[in-house]
Formats: structure tokens, sequence, C-alpha cells
């Protein structure tokens, strides 16, 4: 059976792979960073088992493993690594066209396929993918389907990923890891009681017996979150806990599924007004070489305005009537 376990040992060879190239350049803090984060992704699994059943100490040294990365973080200089000739790879995309978006179109793809049948692919007893993460272990089987088709497509070298990656790596650093944390972020959040926080100041804001103010205080609240997370899928689990369930779907009827996945593209209309959304905002800045660290939000905050307006109006329309 293929498990998402299998996807974090292709991460955490990937990683180790990325700092075995810096080590060899002699760029000893990213080969550091990359070796720790190798060492992290790749012994989840054994960290959450060891410390069942040894008292916690294996977890400890995750968590000395994370300050490592703390500290290795702001050492971690961005500079530029040299890419191959640009008159070399402009005659192969010249060669290439369009080509080139057949492996890329391939992650979504395979991802969806996965989806939709991998609960249905069973030899005897046997199973292939995990019915509990069967998108996410499509998801990794399509990066890896992706991976070896570009290789065919453009005729490279397996050795030509790695080195590519890494670059890419290198150059995005510890940016790189935004959306793993503030994803977190949510569920920790959720954990300790923020959603309930959240769902009593509201109840002393607004009338909770109109649907609209609680619509509106949903989508705003999606947005406000979101932007001070950075990420919707942090702000995801305490507004819809704190607001959404309580407020719109027990006390007004609303229906869940349309409630949801409209929370959520209400959310990422936050996205794009943050820079604590490093991974849509910041990041594209760096691989860009752009002169302002805002220049995308300037570009993109009147479109995410737009969207907010509509969804809020999608929403309370919607939400009631299906």
């Amino acid at each position: 059976m293929l498990k998402i376990e299998h996807a974090y040992w292709l991460i955490a060879l990937f990683l180790a792979g990325a700092a075995w190239l810096n080590l060899r350049d002699r760029r000893w803090s990213h080969a550091a960073f990359w070796l720790v984060l190798a060492g992290l992704i790749g012994g989840g699994g054994y960290v959450t088992r060891a410390s069942a059943n040894h008292g916690g100490l294996p977890a400890q040294l995750a968590g000395v493993g994370v300050i490592a990365l703390a500290v290795l973080s702001p050492r971690m200089k961005r500079r530029h690594l040299v890419e191959r000739d640009a008159a070399a790879r402009e005659v192969d995309a010249k060669r290439l066209g369009h080509r080139l978006f057949g492996p890329a179109l391939l992650i979504p793809l395979v991802t969806l396929l996965v989806a939709l049948f991998g609960s249905y692919t069973v030899v005897g007893d046997w199973h292939l993918f995990d019915k509990t993460r069967t998108t996410l272990t499509g998801l990794a089987l399509a990066c890896v389907v992706a991976l070896v088709a570009a290789l065919r497509v453009t005729r490279a070298r397996p050795a030509d990923g790695l080195s590519e990656g890494r670059r890419l790596l290198d150059t995005l650093g510890w940016a790189a890891l935004l959306p793993l944390t503030l994803a977190a972020l949510g569920g920790v959040f959720a954990a300790t009681g923020v959603g309930a926080a959240v769902s009593d100041l509201v109840r002393m804001l607004i009338p909770v017996q109109s649907a609209l103010a609680c619509v509106v205080a949903y989508g705003l609240g999606m947005v406000l979150f979101t932007m001070i997370m950075g990420n919707a899928f942090a702000a995801f689990p305490v507004l819809t806990a704190g607001v959404g369930l309580p407020l719109l779907v027990q006390a007004h009827g609303a229906n869940p599924a349309i409630l949801g996945s409209l929370g959520m593209l209400t959310g990422y209309c936050g996205t794009l007004f943050t820079p604590m959304a490093a991974n849509f905002n910041i990041v594209p800045v760096a691989l860009l070489e752009l002169p302002n660290q805002n220049d995308v939000i300037r570009a993109q905050w009147k479109t995410g305005a737009l969207l907010l307006v509509v969804n809020l109006a999608l929403m309370y329309v919607l939400v009631f009537r299906f």
C-alpha cells in the first residue's frame, strides 16, 4: 500500500540531496538547514511511535531540530546560483514548445484520478492507496509521475532535476517552510480554544439573529485571520469552529458544504492582501527579483477586494437556499 509516509521519505531524500550539493559547494548553513529538515520530515513517523513508547525523548529531539532550523535560517544568505546559458535555454524552449506544459498538467490530473478512484484500486484484500489519505498520496504520486514525464520530454538526466530543485530551494530559503508552519498554526489555534474565543467575541459585536450579519462576520473574519496567519488553511478551522458552525450552520441552517467551500475561497482573498502569505506574495518577488517587496500585493489587491464582495454575496445567496 502506498502511504503518505512514503511521500515524506521521498521529500527527505530530496532534501538530503540538496544538502549534499550545498555541502560540496561549502554552503554550510544551507547544507545544515536542509539536512536537519530532511531528518525531521523523514523521521516524523518514528518520532511519533517512539514518543508513545519511550517517554517523549525523541519528540524532544525533534524540538531541538526545529530550534536548529530557527538558528540556521538567518544565516542562509540568498545569492544567485549559476543557471544554464540563457541562449541554450531559449533553444530548448523553442524545440519543446507547448510540450513543456504536459508534465505540469499531469500533477492535478493524476491527483484527481487517485482522489476519485484510488479507494477502488483493490487487488484481493490489498489496497493500492491508503483510504484515509488518498488525495495526499495521489499528489505525491503525481509529482513523481510528472518528474519522470519531464525527464522524458526534456531528455534531461535525473541529476538535473536534483540540481534545479536545489537551486529553487536555495532561492526560496527558509521561506519554503512557511506554508507548512502556517497551516499547522491553524490546527494549534483550534486545539487551544481560539475558535471558542472568537465565537464569544463575535456574539458580543454583531446581532447573531441576523443571517446577513453572521455571513459578513464569517467572511471578513476569514479574510482578517488569513492576513494575520498568512494562509486560509490556518484561518479555516478557527473561524469555522467559532462562527461558521455555531452561528450559520446550527443557528441559521446554512448548507455546510457550500459554506465551507465559499468560506475557504473568501479566506484566499485575504491571501492577496498580506505579506504574511510569503509563498504567494514574497517568494515570487525573490524569484522574479522585483525591486519592491510589496509589488505583487500592489498588483492584485484590487482583484482581491472585488472577489471578496462577490464571495460574500454568493455566500449569502447560496448557503440558505440549497
